[in-house]
């Protein structure tokens, strides 16, 4: 079985979130990249684990950037992915991305596809169905657990009020969230088995973005807080309604 496993490299959570370029671009300098949590912690971990059960299943590794991308690619690789792809291009646009997958998931004739349900910069979480969608593949998204028997899924994903339990036959595109697997660290043979795995970088194919950045904007800065004598409701009932405006 050969699972395709998308990868992105997202800016570290401590960070310090700064644009550039009249507000149009994200301020890098100085960044520490990692791999998307979702990416990392639950698809290419859940993968690993599948592999860990069926020595003949294969990992490949997938991903839209430049060659800053590849630290994090080798990352990848020392967890227990056997082979890297990273794809020539650098676009924040879900369609363009999803193009470029799709077709190299094509070309691969994967089985299964992971994807995070979102990276932490974006929050777009339309990767995957976009892939499922241009491959014509069956979708599951939010995804908590996923057992395999066979050529035979069974997914349980979030849903409002509960959990729902389905099952679907290969080949499938899913996309994991908190619960799908235990996060894992590499071990220092990962690490030194990771410099000689392979990481092969294939040009784009043509395909026209639908979106475009026109400016990034930092939320208001917080003010201070006034604090209200628990005895005082009134103050309290006429600071909600003539300052913050929420009642």
């Amino acid at each position: 079985m050969k699972i395709l496993v998308c990868v992105s490299k997202t800016p570290d959570t401590t960070a310090k979130v700064a644009f550039k370029d009249s507000n149009t671009k994200f301020d890098d300098a100085g960044v520490q990249w990692i791999i998307n949590p979702y990416d990392e912690w639950y698809s290419l971990v859940r993968a690993i684990e599948l592999k860990e059960k069926d020595a003949a299943v294969v990992i490949h590794l997938v991903t839209v950037g430049l060659a800053d991308a590849e630290p994090v690619m080798r990352k990848a690789l020392a967890l227990g992915g056997d082979e890297a792809i990273r794809i020539n291009a650098d676009s924040h646009d879900s369609f363009y991305i999803a193009s470029q997958i799709a077709a190299i998931a094509k070309e691969g004739n994967y089985d299964l596809i992971f994807t995070g349900k979102e990276t932490i910069d974006y929050n777009g979480s339309s990767i995957g169905g976009m892939v499922a969608e241009l491959l014509d593949m069956p979708y599951t998204s939010l995804v908590l657990k996923f057992d395999l028997n066979g050529n035979t899924a069974t997914v349980t994903r979030e849903i409002e009020g509960g959990e729902e339990v389905s099952e679907v036959n290969l080949p499938l595109v899913v996309s994991s969230q908190q619960g799908m697997a235990e996060p894992r660290i590499p071990n220092m043979r990962g690490i030194m088995a990771a410099r000689s795995k392979p990481l092969k970088v294939v040009e784009p194919i043509a395909v026209d973005a639908l979106t475009s950045i026109v400016s990034f904007e930092l939320p208001p800065a917080k003010a201070g807080v006034k604090l209200v004598d628990a005895d005082n409701v009134a103050e309290l009932v006429k600071l909600l309604h003539e300052e913050a405006r929420v009642i």
